[in-house]
C-alpha cells in the first residue's frame, strides 16, 4: 500500500474474518446524523452572536449526551458542521427546528438516519 503525501504512516491492519464481520456489524445501532451548511442569513461578522449560541446549544446537547459527536468543518466551502445524534431522526428534526442559527437563515440542516458502533470515539 502505498504511504499518503502527508508523510503519516498506515499501520499495519489485522485479518478481519468473515465472523469478525457479523459479530460486528450485529452489534451497530441508530444513530441519526445531521449535516449543516451555511444558509441564506449566514454572513459573518454580523451572524458570529448567532452562531456563538448555536455552539452554546451544542455544549448543552452534548453534556445532555444526546449529541455524541459533533464536528465543525472550517473550510470554505457551504458546509458547516456534522452531528452524530443519539436519537431517532423525528427527534433531530425538532432539536435542529429549535436551533438559533437555523431560526436565523443561518444554517440549513439535513438528516440521515444511520447505523455505526456503540462506543466508537474520536481519538484524543
Amino acid at each position: 500500500m502505498p504511504e499518503p503525501e502527508s508523510g503519516l504512516r498506515v499501520p499495519h491492519l489485522p485479518t478481519i474474518s468473515d465472523d469478525d464481520m457479523r459479530a460486528g456489524l450485529a452489534s451497530t445501532r441508530e444513530f441519526t446524523i445531521a449535516v449543516l451548511k451555511k444558509g441564506p442569513g449566514y454572513d459573518p461578522p454580523r451572524t458570529d452572536p448567532i452562531i456563538w449560541e448555536h455552539g452554546r446549544r451544542n455544549f448543552a446537547l452534548r453534556a445532555s449526551g444526546v449529541l455524541a459527536i459533533v464536528c465543525p468543518i472550517r473550510d470554505q466551502t457551504e458546509m458547516a458542521g456534522v452531528g452524530i445524534f443519539d436519537a431517532d431522526a423525528s427527534s433531530v428534526d425538532h432539536i435542529l427546528r429549535g436551533d438559533p442559527a437555523v431560526q436565523a437563515g443561518v444554517l440549513t440542516y439535513a438528516i440521515h438516519p444511520s447505523r455505526s458502533f456503540p462506543g466508537d470515539s474520536l481519538p484524543g
